[in-house]
């Protein structure tokens, strides 16, 4: 809990899920606070403990936590240092592609991550893993295609073609690489510019996983500059066949998006499967 008498409290943007609040405190620091009246148990716990994570990599940017509360569910928050906002200035762009690429480069040591954790609110296995086409499969693409197939989210043709994905991604998945540091729900809103026009990266699923992950990510809904790409791709330049794999590392985000907010991602879901397999 906070120990600093709280002077201001107001509210600001804070993501898709959340309510959010800029607190200013007793000894004039700005924080920022968000909570939700439903948070699962361990949702602001596993996004600190994914930034500290982060920021060990000596890379990206990426926010402090101040303090989190897990405890009542009427009282769960994640407090952060607050990040000045400001406009991304025409070195933005590239300076984030090369923070990711370091990101990256720190590594993980396996497939996963010390604990569980959740994209969004839906709740992510980081169970470790040796082998990543077995990680992407039995860890993230077959959980949720199990519940949206039980929903009726997705229907038994689909889940056909999911099974039949399973057995190639060994093929499919690319070339063999160490696990990477991974954000984890890179779309652009969650890569913010401060004041002085540098890149921060916050609201993280972090886990360890094959770096193509993040990057099929930020090409799905689109808002990163082509120069951020190419920055990236100079500074750790992607093994032969990446474009090919996109599709495939978009079903993950593709089947969360299905899950949060229902049908209306379930046709770019068949697309992305159909790329690999009848679906």
């Amino acid at each position: 809990m906070l120990a600093v008498e709280v002077l201001e409290c107001r509210p600001t943007v804070g993501g898709d899920i959340c309510t959010a609040y800029r607190l200013t405190l007793g000894d004039g620091r700005r924080i920022f606070a968000k909570t939700r009246h439903d948070a699962p148990e361990g949702m602001f716990r596993s996004e600190a403990e994914g930034l500290a994570w982060l920021a060990r990599a000596g890379a990206a940017r990426v926010p402090a936590p101040v303090a989190v509360c897990d405890g009542d569910a009427a009282l769960r928050f994640l407090a952060l240092e607050w990040i000045e906002p400001g406009r991304p200035n025409r070195a933005y762009d590239t300076q984030l592609g090369r923070d990711l690429a370091a990101l990256h480069s720190a590594g993980s040591d396996r497939f996963g991550f010390a604990s569980d954790g959740f994209i969004g609110s839906i709740p992510q296995d980081n169970t470790p893993g040796e082998d990543w086409a077995e990680f992407y499969w039995t860890r993230r693409l077959e959980p949720l295609l199990r519940e949206t197939c039980d929903t009726g989210l997705l229907d038994e043709a689909a889940r056909r073609g999911f099974s039949r994905l399973a057995d190639r991604l060994p093929e499919l998945v690319g070339p063999d690489e160490a696990p990477a540091r991974l954000h984890g729900d890179l779309w652009s809103g969650n890569a913010i510019c401060d004041s002085a026009g540098s890149p921060w990266l916050i609201d993280p699923a972090a886990y360890g996983g094959h770096r193509e992950m993040d990057l099929a990510m930020m090409r799905l809904f689109g808002g990163f500059g082509s120069e951020c790409f190419a920055a990236y791709h100079e500074a750790h330049p992607l093994a032969d066949g990446h474009e090919d794999r996109v599709a495939l590392y978009q079903l993950y985000p593709l089947l969360v998006h299905v899950l949060l907010f229902g049908s209306g991602y379930v046709g770019r879901t068949r697309e992305a499967l159909r790329s690999y397999v009848s679906a």
